[in-house]
């Protein structure tokens, strides 16, 4: 089935080194994304409620961006990424989310991202 390359944007309050705090760090991760996470290296091992993936950090800036590829996806050009970057307008934080999923599920995967980001929002405060 044919992949969809999804691409989100989110604005926050809080600051691109909170949010970056909550893309790598296993407290803050467990707070809005998974039910536990483990990091050995640059593999990043998520768990939620009777599954896991793995992803392996492939890119990462701090404050900037977190990009991760998933160790058993289908096509290896898709990946997780998050960008964040202050708005020298409004001075507020965007957080740019591209995620994969197949074609008949865009709206659930979006709709999952909207709840994920509303419960990231409130632990970040933002």
């Amino acid at each position: 089935m044919k992949r969809e390359r999804l691409e989100m944007e989110f604005i926050f309050r809080a600051s691109p080194t909170i949010i970056y705090n909550f893309m790598t760090t296993p407290a803050c991760l467990v707070r809005w994304y998974c039910n536990e996470v483990d990091i050995t290296g640059d593999v990043y091992s998520f768990y939620w409620s009777g599954s896991s993936e793995t992803a392996i950090l492939v890119d990462d800036i701090e404050d900037e961006r977190v990009k991760f590829e998933w160790e058993d996806a289908d096509d290896p050009n898709e990946f997780l990424e998050f960008r964040m970057y202050k708005s020298d307008i409004t001075n507020e934080t965007i957080l740019e989310i591209t995620d994969f999923c197949d074609v008949d599920e865009v709206q659930e995967v979006k709709d999952l991202w909207n709840t994920l980001i509303v419960e990231l929002k409130k632990e970040c405060g933002g």
